[in-house]
């Protein structure tokens, strides 16, 4: 799952989220023979405690912090604005720029959830306006305002310039030793750590506390939000036990200010950090007892994933009782929760949590957002594993109650199932798919972090495509061809012309054995360009799998009829681990988005062949004692019925029916998910397959038993489908021979393309 510890951090960065306001924007620069290099810059910052040595300027004085107010926004606004009060007087000529005015715009632009929309150009002309007049101080308040904004789009290239002219502004002005300084050095570190330059992050954090011991008292709420920055730093390089150190400082200093713990925002957001820290540090507890290794007083894993599940429900517990649900920050403790709860393997929790975090976030961010893609990917991930648990659980109890049910017709057949005894011996420890994430986490993820630092932002991560993997099917016996360590980078056009052969030769000398397999063994078909892993443009991947770039469009319906079900699963199975531009995910998403007038017209054609087949000519065929023909007719009625339940169930939400050996896996899967429709009739199909032979090939007795209870078992699921039909909207018919429900389904289509009618 995808870590979402910055996932809404909406306030300025004496919040104990860390983070600041999220919004975008831009601002004019003084030019670059202006911008000292980065080690220059770093050394002016840590000689900027003594700036009267620098630049002769005083330090401010008590008088320049005036008005310092408790809530978060106004500690950080106010600082910045008053800390240069004389810087005006020079300048009396320009026009004056109300810092007030702009900030209370700014929260107008907040509370409408308007940031994404208007917010750019509203800094844009703040820093013109506050220029033009000379103000410094109101300058920095907008930089520093802009910070969150950049921060929270992942535009962190950007940032790296509102980030410099803040600091350098800070120490022109001889702003050292007051609040406003410490504000912007906590501010400009954020940023660094976001864009993960973590060693001037660090530097810059230090600079902060320093700063702080001589401006916040040690009750200060803002020295607690500043511990938490510096957990979020630690917690990001891996210093796990250091970040919960820092968590557990700033939970002190908040309890000694005075706050109510059962309704502040700021106990909250640091029972969530706790939370997501402790995760790490089970997941590294999880690692070392695998490896036999164990450190003196170290906690067990199942100690730190319960501390973890207790912190998360008391940050919940937080914000509902303090009636706090519609603010950002709910949606990270939500996620949080819904981490810790899927790692417990209670996935309905998980994902019934991830979907009212996605909730919160649609209303403060919108959906057009990497906060919504990620945590889209993860409540899918949590309807996954909970509908494979969910085939599981009822695969089990089937097993164990195989022997309540000899009073069903015709039981005896089931003797000649062709299922081996030892079939449950072939379950793995571990999928191909966690296989690929985890390669990806160990290997891939540090590559990229490492060597593409500037692409981190830009490159997604994976494993779709072919493959029983791909699916989640995977057994032991899958394991005898293209499988091992290994996952797929997915770029865009522009950046693969860059990096994309220089990334697939670090890709190709990353480990070839990971947690005892491989290296990867790959059959003909699937080296070269139909290479199942590895790094490829964004465009070729689809085409490869499709013959097409990008879904077609709802205006060419025929494009869509060219492409089989089977097709469609492989393009948009398998999982995507991280896809922080979320190019590639729109693109598999627009394969899943059937135009509906397509899928009424599939549905038509499936009504058509299940009457067809199963209907009309299945009855017939053993009549004439044609039982060859009849099998036909029974696998043909078998494929347009397992194909209905999925088109009729929506491809965006069910996905599509796989090609014949993984069908009727993907349909127990979906028939064992909570609310599917039609989903009595997998079991039904598996009868009537078992008792095909009979039907087709018995004793004269035996034959006429087994034809009886198909045709019952096929009447039955007709039944259900018109049943389905009708509550679905699209007949008014009982008519049960399903090619008289077509003309029905079809008045439903819109589209006037023929391709679309059949009748």
């Amino acid at each position: 799952m995808t870590n979402l510890n910055d996932l809404a951090h909406t306030h300025d960065d004496d919040d104990m989220s860390g983070d600041g306001i999220p919004g975008r924007g831009s601002m004019p620069g003084d030019g670059a023979d202006s911008t000292p290099a980065p080690d220059a810059l770093m050394a002016a910052l840590k000689a900027a405690n003594n700036p009267a040595a620098l630049f002769g300027a005083r330090p401010c004085t008590a008088a320049d912090d005036e008005d310092a107010e408790a809530s978060d926004d106004a500690e950080n606004r106010n600082d910045n604005d008053s800390a240069d009060s004389d810087n005006h007087a020079s300048d009396s000529h320009h026009h004056r720029f109300d810092v007030d005015t702009f900030l209370a715009g700014l929260d107008a632009i907040y509370d409408k959830h308007r940031a994404g929309q208007d917010a750019e150009a509203y800094l844009q002309q703040a820093m013109t306006d506050a220029e033009n007049a000379g103000d410094n101080a109101g300058l920095l308040t907008v930089l520093n305002e802009t910070m969150g904004f950049y921060r929270s789009q992942g535009r962190h290239e950007d940032n790296q310039w509102i980030v410099q002219r803040a600091l350098e502004l800070g120490i022109r002005m001889g702003i050292a030793g007051s609040e406003a300084w410490t504000t912007t050095l906590v501010n400009a570190a954020t940023a660094m750590r976001s864009s993960r330059q973590y060693d001037q992050a660090e530097d810059l954090y230090c600079q902060a506390l320093d700063n702080a011991k001589t401006t916040y008292g040690p009750r200060d709420r803002r020295l607690a939000a500043l511990h938490n920055n510096l957990s979020m730093l630690y917690s990001e390089t891996n210093r796990l036990g250091e970040a919960r150190d820092q968590l557990v400082q700033a939970m002190g200093i908040l309890e000694d200010s005075g706050a109510d713990r059962h309704t502040d925002p700021d106990i909250a957001s640091t029972y969530v950090n706790l939370a997501l820290v402790e995760l790490e540090l089970w997941h590294e507890a999880c690692k070392n007892e695998a490896a036999g290794r164990s450190e003196a007083n170290a906690q067990s894993p199942a100690v730190l994933l319960d501390q973890a599940d207790d912190d998360a429900q008391h940050a919940l517990t937080i914000y509902d009782e303090g009636d706090l649900t519609h603010s950002a920050h709910y949606a990270s403790a939500l996620a949080a929760a819904a981490q810790v709860r899927f790692m417990h393997g209670a996935f309905a929790d998980a994902a019934a949590l991830y979907g009212k975090a996605l909730d919160v976030i649609a209303e403060c961010y919108g959906t057009d957002t990497e906060y919504y893609r990620t945590t889209s990917e993860n409540l899918q991930a949590a309807k996954d594993a909970l509908a494979e648990q969910s085939a599981s659980a009822a695969h089990a109890a089937d097993r164990a109650t195989q022997g309540q049910h000899d009073a069903r017709p015709n039981r005896r057949h089931d003797s000649k199932r062709n299922i081996p005894k030892d079939s449950a011996d072939l379950k793995p420890e571990i999928t191909g798919l966690q296989l690929a994430r985890r390669t990806w986490t160990e290997f891939g993820k540090p590559l990229i972090a490492e060597r593409y630092p500037e692409y981190q932002g830009r490159i997604a991560a994976g494993l779709v495509g072919h493959g029983s993997e791909c699916y989640g099917f995977d057994d032991l016996l899958s394991r005898d061809h293209d499988f091992g360590p290994g996952f797929c980078l997915w770029l865009t056009d522009e950046d693969y012309e860059r990096i994309g052969e220089r990334l697939q030769a670090d890709y190709d000398a990353l480990p070839e054995r990971f947690l005892g397999f491989g290296p990867r063994q790959t059959t003909p078909r699937a080296q070269g360009a139909g290479k199942r892993v590895g790094v490829f443009r964004i465009g070729d991947f689809f085409e490869s799998l499709t013959g097409y770039r990008q879904a077609p469009s709802a205006n060419h319906p025929h494009e869509w009829l060219m492409l089989d079900e089977a097709t469609l699963a492989t393009a948009t199975n398998g999982q995507v681990f991280a896809d922080p531009l979320g190019a590639f995910s729109k693109t598999r998403q627009g394969f899943k988005l059937m135009p509906d007038d397509v899928r009424l017209s599939l549905i038509s054609r499936r009504l058509g062949m299940i009457s067809q087949a199963g209907q009309y000519n299945l009855p017939r065929m053993l009549r004439r004692g044609d039982g060859s023909a009849a099998w036909l007719s029974i696998s043909e009625f078998t494929d347009a019925v397992s194909s209905l339940v999925f088109l009729i169930n929506t491809p965006v939400s069910a996905g599509y029916a796989p090609y014949c050996k993984w069908r009727f896996a993907a349909l127990r899967r979906l028939s064992a998910r909570m609310g599917t429709r039609l989903a009595g009739i997998c079991e039904q199909l598996e009868r009537v397959l078992r008792i095909s032979g009979d039907a087709c090939y018995g004793e004269s007795a035996q034959s006429r038993d087994a034809a009886d209870e198909i045709k019952t078992l096929i009447d039955s699921m007709c039944s259900d489908i018109v049943a389905e039909l009708q509550r679905e909207g699209l007949t008014h018919s009982n008519e049960r021979f399903l090619e008289w429900q077509r003309p029905h389904v079809e008045a439903h289509i819109v589209s006037d393309a023929a391709c679309l009618h059949s009748i």
